[in-house]
């Protein structure tokens, strides 16, 4: 496989990585990025896993993995294992002490997650014009996508960080990504023609995720660590 269409697999991820780690007032250690990084790469391949297995039980009940049902279950994994990845690395780190942490950390686990599906997309293509033109649709579709739903359970988990009601907060932030997953994933089988109503979508989702970073901002006078 040419090397052009590996670094095309990883420049969306990189790409949106450095834009949200500017919201971060008080940056995190490359090193803590980098972990979370490559655990949210890492999960992908147990969602993978999970996944194969559910649609398999899907479809003894005739629902195929395009019905409403397999995006909510599909998008529930996703949005619980890219939590973990997060979580499990950063519970018990002194540099997870700010409630924007959680959104930070969060959107950085869904990076690491986007990039392994963008590389394995493609190993499937042939063409570098049909490389470049599917990895531009990821960038500010699948890719934002999975940066803005994860910035969403970010949010809540900071607010559960903040009210001591972690995990409540945080099953309630997976529900809405997962939500959120299902709106873009119907928008997208629904207008296959044009990619306007899932751009604009996204684009009103973007504007509350940065509305969500400036209310948690608000917090970071006072330093907060995680409720186990």
């Amino acid at each position: 496989m040419p090397y052009i269409f590996i670094f095309l697999g990883l420049l969306p991820s990189f790409a949106w990585l450095i834009f949200f780690l500017k919201e971060d007032v008080h940056p995190e250690p490359k090193k803590m990025i980098s972990r979370v990084f490559m655990a949210g790469a890492l999960i992908t391949f147990v969602a993978v896993g999970l996944q194969f297995l559910l649609r398999n039980i899907l479809q003894s009940f005739q629902i195929n993995e395009y019905h409403l049902v397999s995006f909510s279950f599909f998008g529930f994994i996703e949005e619980t294992l890219k939590f973990l990845a997060a979580y499990l690395v950063v519970r018990k780190s002194p540099f997870f002490d700010e409630p924007i942490d959680a959104m930070i950390y969060m959107i950085t686990a869904a990076l690491g997650f986007a990039m392994v599906e963008n590389i394995a997309i493609m190993f499937n293509i042939k063409i570098l014009s049909e490389a470049f033109s599917i990895i531009t649709l990821r960038f500010v579709g699948a890719t934002l996508l999975h940066a803005l739903s994860s910035g969403l359970v970010g949010y809540y988990w900071a607010k559960g960080i903040i009210s001591n009601r972690t995990k409540l907060l945080v099953f309630k932030g997976i529900v809405f990504a997962t939500l959120l997953h299902m709106v873009f994933n119907y928008l997208i089988l629904s207008f296959k023609e044009t990619l306007i109503y899932p751009t604009i979508f996204l684009i009103i989702v973007a504007l509350l995720i940065f509305w969500d970073f400036e209310k948690i901002k608000s917090t970071n006078n006072e330093s907060v660590r995680i409720n186990e």
